[in-house]
């Protein structure tokens, strides 16, 4: 016999799920939060994921024409960046499979002035409604940990990428020395639920991201995963410490 879906756990933070429930509880943690989403980022990041997405841009090398995809966009921090970079003749496709999210990106998109070279799409990301090679550049900033299934994301934005075309993840990933994984832990699970209490009335959206980072691959792993899919020249970079990992392949 072979394993359906339906037969099948996976996780939602510590706990086990049916793997078909998993995405409907992600989607009631980012509804939760949506309105203050950018608030808390600044928050429990202490404003450093600006730099890390400024880094991830950077390292995308976006030029003026191209067409970009930002799935799990959120509101739309980089594809406000992409915007401008790919100019009237390019386009961004600002993705999320959140409603609540993908609101509050479409209305911070037109306050930015981006209405003219963007739209936006509610999507799964471990089936993408794009036809195949038609997107320079796709990036995901802190939502694989939260797709079900990885491997399936990871060939469905192949195959929508052009040949020449690059990925690049930024995620949450695992601390590269002991004494500052230790630290890390005792700050994400004391400090992030509290602050989520207090700004969003909600810890366990904040306990459940914690736990999610735990449970996500390791920088290696990960990295492993995009070579089985297809992606050539994979690599990683670690950020503060391997807190954050920018993971990049190519399209041959």
């Amino acid at each position: 016999m072979t394993d359906t879906n339906d037969d099948k756990v996976t996780h939602f933070g510590y706990q086990q799920v049916p793997w078909q429930e998993k995405q409907q509880k992600v989607a009631g943690v980012f509804r939760s939060v949506a309105a203050k989403y950018d608030v808390m980022n600044d928050l429990i990041s202490m404003g450093s994921h600006r730099v890390l997405k400024r880094m991830t841009i950077e390292l995308a090398g976006v030029r003026p024409g191209q067409r970009v995809l930002d799935l799990a966009g959120g509101t739309g921090d980089l594809a406000i960046k992409f915007s401008r970079l790919v100019g009237d003749t390019g386009e961004v496709v600002l993705a999320d499979i959140n409603d609540a999210m993908l609101s509050v990106g479409r209305d911070r998109l037109f306050d930015a002035g981006c209405g003219h070279n963007t739209r936006v799409a509610q999507v799964n990301g471990e089936c993408l409604p794009f036809a195949d090679n038609s997107f320079d550049c796709v990036t995901i900033a802190f939502g694989l940990r939260n797709i079900t299934d990885k491997d399936a994301a990871l060939r469905s934005m192949l195959r929508v990428l052009k040949p020449g075309g690059r990925l690049l993840i930024l995620e949450f990933s695992h601390p590269v020395h002991k004494p500052l994984s230790k630290l890390y832990d005792l700050y994400s699970f004391a400090v992030w639920p509290r602050l989520g209490k207090l700004v969003v009335n909600d810890s366990e959206s904040y306990r459940y991201l914690a736990e999610s980072i735990r449970m996500h691959p390791d920088q290696d792993t990960l990295k492993g995963m995009m070579d089985q899919a297809g992606y050539a020249r994979a690599e990683y970079f670690n950020m503060l410490g391997g807190i954050v990992a920018l993971h990049r392949g190519f399209k041959v």
